[in-house]
């Protein structure tokens, strides 16, 4: 499900990005991300409400139906209604089609473009032309040549993986790789720290730093089959909601500010909140300030989206994105791992090491060009 669900997501940014107006872009690419947010709402309120209910427990012959598989089954929905209204209802970038050389197909959504935004005046759509490179359509074609199956193979792999050499080439080389700076030092940082939240709030109930107190395994029974804490599924609900007010504020500033700034400011800030998470006493203390770290990361994350879709080309775009994201990916499982590892034995390494990441990464964020405001080339 990983697999699929990450390759959606460069896709639909840039699709997204193609259809917004130069001056309202980044706002519009910010509230974009708030349906992250969203969704992390719906789960974390869904799980607060389903799984522990002991009604949801039904035995089905060999299958043992608890409440958590009602809940995976919820989660589902969403995904598949977006499939079929992408299928049925949404139409292809225009932008897209005009690099491909699909003239009449771009012509058709630029006018289905102009009859949704001037219904009910009596405007009428303007006659033009458009002007498409014959070098894209040429490419098309070489996709198409004739040959063995393991021949058009290994011209597909050429063609997928040409995209990523040309981002580490020329005028893109700087840019990316801060960029892949910036993704693995937010990746292995957010995700690596987000999983471990509940364990952190568990170990701070009593008082004290939550790397003072180390939790054990019990050597009677194993602690993993005991029923969660409903107050688990309510931290969980507030820490998700406190992306609100980074959300709102992206959406307002963005188009003034530009990605740029706010991509290193909220990495820096969110560095700083992740520090003094280990010199917390109290659950409360380290509620608040994971809901700080949740507000303020969630910044950085849309000053990424925002910037990510500017600083490529339509035919490098999505290419570019989707690189990045699995690179995020590669450092979400390695921030998961070294906090599994390390959270009993010397937990303040993996919280010092979230720290110094995002440190990092807000550094390097410097380095990305300005990009506010920038037409879509």
């Amino acid at each position: 499900m990983s697999v699929w669900v990450g390759g959606s997501i460069p896709v639909i940014f840039s699709y997204f990005s193609e259809f917004m107006p130069r001056v309202r872009r980044g706002a519009m690419i910010s509230a974009l991300a708030t349906f992250w947010m969203a969704g992390n709402l719906l789960a974390a309120g869904l799980a607060w409400m389903v799984i522990p209910r002991t009604w949801a427990h039904v035995s089905l012959g060999g299958l043992d139906f608890q409440s958590w598989r009602l809940f995976v089954m919820l989660c589902s929905v969403p995904s598949l209604t977006s499939a079929l209204v992408f299928k049925l209802v949404m139409p292809e970038s225009p932008k897209f089609l005009m690099e491909s050389g699909q003239e009449e197909e771009a012509v058709r959504v630029f006018k289905q473009m102009f009859e949704m935004n001037v219904k009910g005046t009596e405007k009428a759509f303007p006659e033009f032309g458009l002007r498409t490179s014959s070098k894209r359509r040429g490419e098309r074609e070489d996709v198409r040549a004739p040959g063995s199956r393991r021949e058009r193979l290994m011209i597909a792999l050429k063609k997928g993986l040409e995209p990523i050499q040309q981002i580490f080439r020329g005028p893109f080389r700087v840019r990316s790789a801060a960029l892949l700076v910036v993704f693995y030092c937010i990746s292995f940082g957010y995700y690596g720290l987000w999983m471990w939240f509940p364990e952190l709030f568990t170990r701070v109930e009593g008082g004290g730093s939550p790397c003072a107190n180390v939790s054990l395994p019990s050597p009677v029974h194993n602690q993993s089959c005991d029923p969660v804490k409903t107050a688990v599924y309510m931290e969980g609900f507030i820490v998700a909601a406190s992306n609100l007010p980074g959300n709102v504020l992206t959406v307002l500033i963005m188009d003034s500010t530009g990605g740029k700034v706010l991509l290193s400011g909220s990495l820096l800030m969110s560095s700083l909140s992740v520090f003094l998470i280990y010199v917390v006493q109290t659950k409360a203390q380290s509620l608040v300030l994971s809901c700080v770290f949740s507000g303020v990361s969630v910044i950085a994350w849309n000053a990424l989206d925002v910037v990510g879709t500017e600083l490529y080309p339509t035919q490098l775009r999505s290419s570019a994105l989707g690189f990045f994201t699995g690179v995020g990916r590669v450092a979400a499982i390695m921030g998961n791992v070294v906090f599994g590892k390390l959270v009993d034995t010397n937990c303040t390494v993996p919280i010092l090491l979230v720290s110094a990441l995002l440190l990092t990464g807000g550094l390097v964020a410097l380095l990305l060009p300005q990009t506010r405001q920038t037409e879509l080339t």
